[in-house]
């Protein structure tokens, strides 16, 4: 690695570095005025019709302040420690560290007190996904990989697409050609390689895995090798919430799809549990679409494990898409989470998740996509069917509303 690079790589590193220069400038707010041809690999494409998800990047993305670590994360000509040291102040800066908000008019509304929303909207990229995105690509800069490869619908795409190009690295997002989605147009803005390819999204998840496992890339999706940093990185919004309790609430309600999130969650509060930071592990209450997520059926129906379902049976409409799938990668681990801590599943229509985004934005002022709202929904539910004890309630929010 400390060799000299051949004259056409040298050139290629400049353009690069020519590259994240424009891009840094850009995220920061600086410079740049809207999409960029120069940036963009797929302009080529045509406009993108109206979206099916909803989530919106901050703005500025990252801290202008964070310039200079910018700069250096992304630089290949400067020493791997340098690298490092910067990307991990950019980490530190700029995800996690969520707010968490007592929402006292949803409490009066439902009579149930002390609930309190963990907001991952606030993330670069308005989603939780920046988390396991940074975590991935601090460990392929590690690792010493120059590309990282990714299947995505929209959020974790443009996540992965940021943390790369910040950190200087290639990254390969593929996603279905039948979604439609406008953060395709940010993954291709942060300088993200773009392939639309048939099949869903469990297809285009086998066929990046295949890419990276036929060269020296990065598979940074998920249920791979890379599942145990996965869950660590989630593993973060437990131990924010005891920071701000000192101790764990009664419980923890999630939005589920792969069940990745709620897993980590759980891995969290057990961690703290067992190192006996809390007097209890939290109830973990999952909530997804209705009859399309198979950790909620697989809890539902009493199965040991997740089934996979039918996949001609799952419908994506511009509510459910962020949460359906017919296959769950850590489904199982999610099921034993809910389980192993007794807590439940739920499923929700459409129409509850919006109706849950009008109430948040009328009485506490949240603009929140309404996938993001189905684990407070699976809570509320519940309470509205079988008054919950008084006591302390944390709802994960999972994406801020474009």
């Amino acid at each position: 690695m400390d060799e000299k690079p051949p004259s056409g790589q040298r050139g290629q590193d400049r353009e690069r570095r020519f590259f994240y220069s424009a891009l840094i400038s850009q995220v920061a707010g600086r410079g740049l005025n809207g999409p960029s041809t120069t940036l963009s690999p797929t302009t080529e494409n045509p406009p993108i019709p109206p979206l099916l998800d909803g989530a919106v990047s901050q703005e500025p993305v990252l801290d202008p302040d964070l310039e200079l670590q910018t700069s250096v994360a992304a630089d290949p000509e400067r020493s791997f420690g340098d690298r490092i040291d910067a990307f991990q102040d950019i980490i530190d800066s700029e995800v996690g560290d969520t707010t968490l908000s007592r929402v006292r008019n949803i409490e009066r509304e439902i009579g149930l007190r002390q609930i309190y929303l963990k907001f991952e909207g606030g993330n670069p990229t308005g989603t939780q996904k920046d988390r396991i995105a940074f975590a991935q690509a601090m460990d392929a800069l590690r690792r010493g990989y120059d590309t990282v490869t990714i299947a995505t619908c929209g959020n974790f795409g443009a996540a992965m697409a940021l943390a790369c190009a910040v950190a200087g690295l290639k990254c390969i997002v593929y996603i279905p050609e039948g979604y439609q989605t406008k953060r395709i147009r940010e993954i291709g803005e942060y300088g993200a390689e773009i392939i639309r390819a048939p099949g869903d999204y469990e297809t285009v998840c086998d066929l990046s895995r295949n890419h990276a496992a036929s060269g020296e890339i990065y598979d940074a999706n998920p249920g791979g090798s890379n599942t145990a940093i996965q869950l660590e990185a989630y593993a973060q919004i437990a131990y924010e919430i005891y920071d701000e309790l000192r101790d764990a609430p009664a419980a923890v309600a999630v939005p589920v799809s792969n069940g990745t999130t709620l897993a980590g969650i759980y891995r969290g509060f057990l961690s703290l549990y067992r190192r006996n930071k809390t007097s209890r592990i939290p109830r973990m209450v999952a909530g997804s679409a209705y009859r399309k997520n198979p950790i909620v059926e697989a809890y539902l129906r009493r199965s040991p494990t997740c089934l996979d379902l039918v996949p001609h049976s799952i419908r994506e409409t511009s509510v459910n898409e962020p949460l359906i799938n017919w296959h769950s990668t850590d489904g199982d681990q999610g099921l034993r989470a809910i389980r192993d801590s007794g807590g439940w599943a739920q499923h929700l229509s459409d129409k509850s998740m919006v109706a849950s985004t009008r109430m948040l934005r009328q009485l506490d002022g949240f603009s929140v996509l309404p996938a993001s709202t189905a684990g407070l929904m699976a809570l509320i539910d519940r309470h509205n069917r079988e008054a919950l004890p008084g006591d302390r309630y944390v709802a994960i929010i999972t994406g801020k509303q474009a």
